[in-house]
């Protein structure tokens, strides 16, 4: 079996350092390791549509803010494939055929669609579309027979339910689609980054992200504005770990060699944990690590995006590009969905042989 990956993001906002950990550095991993067959990357308009309906002009406008922060990032377009879920038209037919396949009371117990609907007060009055999405998701999958997908710990329902569409079809109408397997971060602490103040989920509304796109100086800004300990109010008192969303950051970003350049009285983050309950390090000092420890992941990626801002024509054929290699391998599986159904009525004289032995 082939191996190929897909994954992707909605273009409702620049990309935060928690999508940095959370995904695009596995992808990273992957696309260096080349043990893949094909690899997709997809901006998700379609799928940001359902919950900002009213205001398309966000997803339009951040397309190429994406692209360029996965361009910025290292992904390699002659590599990887990144396309536009909209301008792939086969996707949407193939959810409206999956759409059969799964009841309304297996949707509304998926517990990403729960915790979604709650976050954005769709209580009362859910979009279809928004209820739909995990179908929509598994159109996506299914169409480039992915069986390799990078993402968080709170898409794992999603994959879950794309496996269901997958064993439902192919029970029905022969085996035709391939049953995805997630692929996680192995850092637990990368699975969900808490904003910097604490709160559990970055987010443009609450002010809470460092962005990928950030200069050095926004930067230095939001990391000495964290949320630490609010105990640790002299330099000599013990600290807590545990909650302190810098020491989250440092578990998500640190590396031993991060101690050689920035921080040499310490050999490793487990000593600077232990040196930090028992007390005697301030949270300045503390701050000042972290900051040196991101600006080293964000300074090349703030140097490319400086380049792919100016070149914004290459990044537009990329996508170009990305979508066109999309809809031909998409449209592939359609066809093969579509004859297993024995919807391809026209392809030759079968439903009028079907009637003539009636």
């Amino acid at each position: 079996m082939k191996n190929i990956i897909l994954t992707g993001d909605r273009p409702t906002g620049k990309l935060h350092i928690g999508h940095y950990v959370g995904s695009i550095k596995n992808r990273l991993l992957l696309q260096e390791k080349g043990d893949y067959d094909d690899f997709f990357i997809m901006i998700a308009d379609a799928q940001a549509l359902t919950d900002n309906a009213d205001d398309p002009k966000k997803i339009r406008d951040n397309i190429l803010n994406v692209a360029i922060d996965y361009l910025s990032s290292g992904i390699d377009p002659s590599k990887v494939h990144i396309f536009i879920q909209s301008e792939v038209s086969c996707l949407t037919e193939l959810t409206f055929y999956y759409m059969n396949l799964v009841t309304v009371s297996r949707l509304q117990r998926n517990p990403t669609v729960k915790q979604e609907i709650v976050m954005r007060g769709f209580e009362q009055s859910i979009p279809v579309g928004f209820f739909c999405y995990p179908i929509s998701q598994a159109a996506d999958i299914t169409a480039f027979g992915a069986n390799i997908i990078p993402v968080g710990v709170d898409q794992l329902p999603m994959i879950e339910q794309t496996r269901e569409i997958v064993r439902s079809f192919n029970r029905i109408y022969g085996d035709v689609l391939v049953e995805p397997k997630e692929f996680l971060p192995t850092n637990d602490a990368c699975f969900r980054l808490p904003g910097t103040d604490g709160n559990n989920k970055m987010s443009k509304s609450l002010n809470n992200c460092i962005y990928l796109s950030d200069s050095k100086e926004e930067v230095k800004k939001k990391v000495f504005s964290m949320y630490t300990d609010p105990l640790h109010v002299n330099v000599s008192d013990p600290g807590h770990v545990s909650g302190n969303t810098v020491f989250t950051y440092l578990d998500a970003f640190c590396e031993d060699a991060d101690f050689v350049s920035f921080y040499p009285e310490f050999h490793n983050l487990d000593e600077l944990k232990l040196a930090y309950e028992k007390g005697g390090i301030g949270d300045v000092k503390l701050k000042s690590f972290l900051f040196a420890v991101l600006e080293r992941i964000l300074e090349p990626i703030r140097e490319k995006r400086s380049y792919y801002e100016t070149h914004v024509d290459e990044v537009y054929d990329i996508l170009k590009n990305g979508t066109i290699y999309a809809n031909k391998v998409a449209n592939k599986t359609l066809e093969k969905v579509k004859n297993a159904m024995k919807l391809n009525y026209f392809e030759d004289r079968q439903l009028l042989d079907e009637w003539e032995k009636r």
